[in-house]
């Protein structure tokens, strides 16, 4: 039985289940059984490969003692195992990060997961299920990435805050663009489920590693914080599976949460590629820990402040932003003044709109910038539909060829060490450059035109709806802006 196979047989025994309410409980419930069949699928490799080896949690605890054997525990037994014994030991375990590492990552991973289900024979049903899956298999492992890929899809709803997984094709785009190199410090502050740090972990694996050592110096590099439980749990157990043996740099925590001015040099890293929650706002005081000129409560704004903190000189950047931060006006002008002041904005990437639907309509970009030198001309490059394609949407997705003619355009050369000098490069159809004297001149305005496009008037329904929707995100993003401005000004006046 193939693995989606798997995985839809198991999503039908939840459906069963009494306790297990929609598709996010499902996930949730699915998640932590993951994390522990992956762990100790690990577990067997290090026991194998270490003489002094030691479990890092109770030995009962580990998959093959409770959940490999298909006759083993169920019913009410399993039940009260995993609700009295499993759930709590876990969330208690003592596990100091530099004495227990491991036994730390799975304390942090059952910090807020929670047993859904209440039926004890529905739950060994599943069990069951997912023992036809062989995480010691490379293959399987790898197949695995598609299927888990396809869940979070599948599962994503529209208007969770602008809270969605970037398109495998852009984060694929983003880390070859960027080439991240062996040694280098790789970080994503809102991870997600890791999919730009497994895709680093892929890229450098690939293309710079070629010892054992090579890997344990790869295995160090990868550093990602989520907020919240569920995404954080699957991208630890991503981390997992692309071979990470000590997931400890996938942190939960909320990267906000800390003074800007207390990051510290030994934090600043080499490389940071994210697509930050956008269209949100962050819960009250988060914005105290910015300096007073650039305090906003929009998501967005607040991850490049930190972006341009956290990088090393001569770091470099990949961030997928809104319409809305280029237009932008009030601290957005103020952000994009001291982006292009501190960082070379080298690169503008302007994704079709229809890049992240059906989460949602608002156009998106990628920003590419390097620290220490202030900007000078940015190149833009207008991604258009492929031919024939009226939008994207869920069954005919972006693919990578799509950014083909972009990579091909991006630097003379044909190795991604050549492309990355960004030589040659020459303006067409799709690609242009604006100087910055021009960018000054629009008060920081970074929404700028293809000119060679002229605008055609289109009659197509899809692509007017299409646009109807994108005018409504603009509005409620300008309409927040005015909030903003109007709550500045009042608190300056309450404060005089």
């Amino acid at each position: 039985m193939s693995i989606s196979s798997v995985i839809k047989s198991i999503q039908d025994i939840m459906r069963k289940d009494a306790g297990v309410d929609g598709d996010a409980q499902r996930l949730g419930q699915l998640s932590w059984l993951l994390f522990l069949k992956v762990f100790d699928a690990q577990e067997e490799l290090l026991e194998f490969e270490q003489d002094n080896y030691q479990a890092p949690i109770p030995a009962k605890y580990l998959w093959r003692n409770w959940a490999a054997d298909e006759q083993g525990i169920t019913g009410d037994e399993l039940l009260d195992f995993v609700n009295d014994d499993l759930f709590p030991d876990l969330k208690n375990l003592v596990a100091p990060i530099d004495k227990n590492p491991r036994g730390f990552v799975a304390k942090e991973a059952f910090s807020d997961a929670f047993n859904y289900m209440k039926n004890g024979t529905l739950l060994r049903q599943v069990i069951n299920k997912l023992n036809e899956i062989d995480f010691t298999d490379s293959n399987e492992r790898h197949l695995f990435g598609d299927i888990y890929e396809q869940i979070l899809r599948d599962l994503q709803s529209a208007g969770n805050a602008g809270e969605f997984y970037t398109p495998r094709a852009v984060t694929r785009f983003i880390v070859q663009m960027i080439d991240p190199q062996l040694g280098e410090s790789i970080f994503d502050p809102a991870c997600g489920t890791g999919g730009f740090l497994a895709c680093s972990f892929d890229h450098v694996k690939e293309h710079y590693v070629s010892t054992g050592s090579d890997h344990q110096t790869l295995q160090q590099q990868i550093r990602g914080v989520e907020k919240k439980q569920l995404p954080h749990l699957l991208c630890t157990t991503n981390m997992l599976l692309h071979g990470i043996e000590v997931p400890v740099q996938i942190r939960h925590a909320n990267t906000l949460n800390k003074p800007l001015s207390s990051w510290e040099v030994e934090d600043q890293v080499d490389v940071i590629v994210t697509n930050p929650p956008f269209g949100g706002t962050e819960e009250d005081g988060i914005e105290k820990n910015f300096p007073s000129e650039y305090q906003t409560r929009e998501t967005a704004d607040l991850f490049l402040q930190l972006i341009i903190e956290v990088l090393k000189t001569k770091g470099r950047a990949a961030v997928v932003l809104p319409d809305g931060t280029l237009f932008g006006e009030g601290v957005k002008t103020k952000i994009k003044k001291l982006l292009l002041d501190e960082c070379n904005l080298h690169t503008i990437v302007r994704l079709p709109n229809s890049v992240f639907a059906p989460y949602t309509s608002i156009k998106t970009n990628i920003l590419f910038f390097e620290k220490g030198e202030p900007t000078q001309e940015v190149w833009y490059y207008e991604l258009p539909l492929p031919e024939g394609v009226k939008a994207f949407n869920k069954t005919k997705p972006m693919k990578l060829e799509h950014l083909d003619n972009c990579r091909d355009w991006w630097g003379a050369g044909d190795t991604l060490a050549e492309k990355r000098h960004r030589l040659n490069r020459e303006e067409n159809e799709q690609a242009w450059k604006v100087s910055l004297d021009e960018i000054i001149q629009r008060n920081y305005n970074l929404d700028i035109k293809n000119p060679h496009q002229v605008e055609q008037v289109v009659h197509d329904p899809e692509q007017l709806l299409a646009d109807y929707h994108q005018q409504q995100a603009e509005i409620g993003q300008l309409r927040s802006q005015i909030k903003e401005i109007l709550a500045a000004a009042f608190n300056r006046n309450a404060g005089e």
